[in-house]
């Protein structure tokens, strides 16, 4: 927007004689009418005036209505010509939602009132009425709500973790939650789910897509629904669907409560936000906003066939921040969130998206460079999926320097150590020790590595080594959805089985994985219901199963699995060894008489430091590293200058293994902290020169004893 528009409000705007409306068009937009409807859908149409063109070319409309109130529902009608071929597509019977409200009521009820082509003749305009199947928007004041002493936590990078969530899930079995509240936001604010995840040691909870979000027709066809909600409709509005109280602005009242309880308990809400595309689809998509307002300056139109859209997402249309236009819808929806919502970051869905230029990916594109210098989003928490489905858009260690990544390396490599595939230890080191050679060389730090094993988009944690092949047949898709395989986990049985030494077995990779993701350098991710062995009985795309497939069970909690999680986040809570500011120094060899450890030491099975050849073993299944925690700097807050050592064994080898505990420089005694294997070795104590054994398939943790000298 120029200089003449600065600070002008957009949307509805409640004033002390009615409601102000504003909204910004294609600059072909002829006439528009805001459109206000009572409880029987009954419309009155006003007039909008054409005010002034903006920088991009769009132009802003304008109107007060005397009398309207907040709870009233509204649309527009934009009337212009109707050129699919040359990417105009105006059609005044269409009632299309606000880009910028705040709050949306309704539903949307599929058919041929919802799109504006006719059907079989996709050229052609339909003229039937939209209003009556479509959401519409409301007009809100949130002028009434008093937020207390709510304060962000603030939580440094580094000592985040974060428990990504479907808002859901988190409460619809609950038992301690009460019957009505159960898969609302007034549900996952209830104490009993604040406390389990305070009470596992997660510092920020990331709700999957909050925005309002639409159903998929197709999907409503066979009987499901879009559940995790990647279909967005709405960057300002929280989804309407998950308010227990209404959808007249409720839904806002609701979703703050749920921000202030979360931050009483010391942890950050961060939102999983869909800027990449709409759910407006292709080009035989409905009508529903964006595409009936500005569709050649929200979208990406295939150039010289604007008929069809560029489809980097694989949702059928791709959102052209690189437009000023939809630039400022993308950053004011950013700005709100933060400044009225109080939410402390985003992770960004499809982020390579968002960096687009002209169909091509940079990263200093005017997304990026707005993002860097505001004052307000400079200093939240962003996280990119860093790929999406175009050319050139797996962009793994590329994004600017303010920003933190999904580690998609991070994961990919620990799941094939664990399943014993060859060649992994390089790798594995680097990825255990922050990934430094995808963020170190443009400055960041070991934070910018967003750790993670599993997530929304997968197996869950359980299923992951229960099961060897997907099964999607409950989304109605012949099970052609979702990654193809997992490829073997050698747990003996594939799917739900009472043979003991399996059961064991499976429950074993989960902790190997769990501790590896945790004592990771870099930000470690769990995705919801893991910790409690939650299970999709082999589903691994529960994008469309609003059902108890995909709630979390919580009355059938591994109690064993969550318990062991708990340790092993206040494991890494009580030692900054885990969770460094900077990457390691390493030493390639053993240092010399007198001189220091090094921070870092990877160790062989004998004992001595690894060398090139150790590096190369294709068929080594097991990897030693030794954490000096004298070379730990301050880690702020918490004022610590230093920590224990610690050594960490992890034996993928279906075989036990036996290790020389290092002496020389080394600590001379240690006591096991924790293992994946038997809880009743924790608290033996071992000394440097014996041998201890790990058993096949499992990680143990040492801690050097307080005060050992070295041996």
């Amino acid at each position: 927007m120029d200089a003449t528009t600065a600070g002008a409000f957009w949307g509805a705007r409640p004033t002390a004689l009615g409601t102000d409306f504003a909204l910004a068009t294609a600059p072909e937009a002829e006439r528009v009418e805001v459109c206000l409807v009572d409880a029987d859908r009954a419309e009155r149409r006003v007039e909008m005036t054409r005010a002034m063109a903006l920088v991009g070319g769009a132009v802003r409309w304008e109107a007060s209505v005397p009398g309207v109130r907040a709870g009233q529902l509204y649309g527009y009608r934009v009337h212009g010509p109707w050129d699919p071929d040359g990417g105009l597509r105006f059609n005044p019977a269409k009632i299309l939602q606000d880009p910028r409200a705040l709050a949306v009521s309704g539903r949307n009820e599929w058919g041929q009132e919802m799109h504006a082509y006719r059907f079989g003749d996709p050229r052609t305009i339909d003229t039937s009425d939209s209003l009556g199947h479509a959401m519409l928007s409301v007009v809100v004041d949130h002028g009434e709500y008093d937020w207390e002493d709510d304060a962000p936590p603030r939580t440094p990078y580094n000592e985040s973790v974060i428990y990504e969530a479907h808002l859901k899930a988190l409460s619809r079995l609950h038992p301690e939650v009460p019957e009505a509240l159960r898969g609302t936001y007034a549900g996952a604010a209830h104490p009993a789910v604040v406390r389990h995840l305070a009470e596992l040691g997660v510092t920020a909870i990331e709700l999957m897509p909050m925005h309002q979000f639409v159903h998929d027709a197709v999907l409503r066809e066979r009987g499901l629904a879009n559940y995790w909600g990647y279909n967005t409709i709405g960057f300002f509005a929280p989804h309407s669907f998950y308010a227990s109280s209404g959808d007249r602005g409720q839904q806002i009242f609701e979703f703050k409560e749920l921000v202030k309880a979360y931050h009483r308990a010391g942890i950050e809400v961060i939102l999983d936000v869909v800027y990449n595309h709409t759910a407006e689809g292709n080009h035989l998509g409905p009508q529903l906003s964006l595409r009936g307002i500005d569709n050649a300056g929200f979208y990406h139109l295939v150039p010289g066939n604007e008929f069809h859209y560029m489809d980097y997402t694989g949702t059928g249309n791709s959102l052209n921040v690189g437009n000023a236009h939809a630039l400022s819808l993308v950053i004011d929806s950013l700005r709100y969130w933060v400044t009225e919502m109080h939410v402390d970051g985003f992770r960004f869905d499809l982020a390579a998206t968002l960096a687009r230029e002209e169909g091509t990916v940079d990263m200093v594109s005017p997304f990026f460079e707005l993002v860097a210098a505001d004052p307000v989003l400079s200093r939240v928490k962003l996280i990119a999926e860093p790929w999406d489905v175009g050319p050139g858009g797996y962009q793994v260690g590329n994004f600017p320097q303010q920003w933190t990544e999904w580690n998609g390396r991070f994961r990919d490599c620990v799941r094939d150590f664990w399943r014993g595939e060859q060649g992994t230890l390089r790798e594995l080191a680097m990825r255990v020790a922050g990934s430094a050679d995808l963020y170190q060389e443009d400055g960041r730090k070991p934070s910018a590595s967003i750790n993670f094993v599993t997530a929304h988009d997968g197996f869950t944690l359980r299923d992951l080594v229960s099961y060897n092949h997907k099964h999607n047949e409950a989304n109605g898709e012949g099970n052609r959805d979702g990654e193809n395989h997992n490829r073997s986990w050698n747990c003996g049985v594939e799917g739900p089985t009472d043979n003991p030494a399996v059961l064991e077995l499976r429950a074993r990779q989960q902790r190997n994985l769990l501790l590896t993701l945790v004592l990771s350098q870099g930000v470690p991710m769990l995705s919801h219901g893991d910790e409690l062995g939650r299970t999709q009985h082999g589903n691994n795309n529960a994008y469309c199963q609003d059902s108890a497939l995909a709630w979390i069970d919580w009355e059938s909690a591994d109690a064993e699995l969550l318990d062991f999680t708990r340790r092993l986040l206040r494991l890494r809570h009580a030692h900054p060894v885990f969770r460094r500011r900077s990457f390691f120094d390493g030493c390639p060899v053993a240092p010399a008489e007198g001189e220091p450890l090094p921070d870092i030491a990877w160790l062989d099975a004998d004992g001595t430091m690894m060398g090139g050849e150790d590096w190369d073993n294709d068929w080594a299944r097991s990897l030693a590293f030794y954490l000096n925690g004298a070379a730990v700097p301050g880690t702020g807050r918490h004022g610590s200058a230093g920590d224990s050592d610690f050594l960490v064994i992890l034996n993928a080898a279906v075989n036990d293994v036996e290790y020389l505990i290092p002496s020389g420089h080394f600590p001379a005694k240690w006591t096991t902290a924790l293992t994946t294997c038997s809880r009743q070795l924790v608290g033996e104590t071992t000394a440097a020169g014996e041998r201890f054994v790990v058993p096949a398939r499992s990680a143990v943790v040492l801690e050097a004893v307080t005060d050992s000298p070295r041996s």
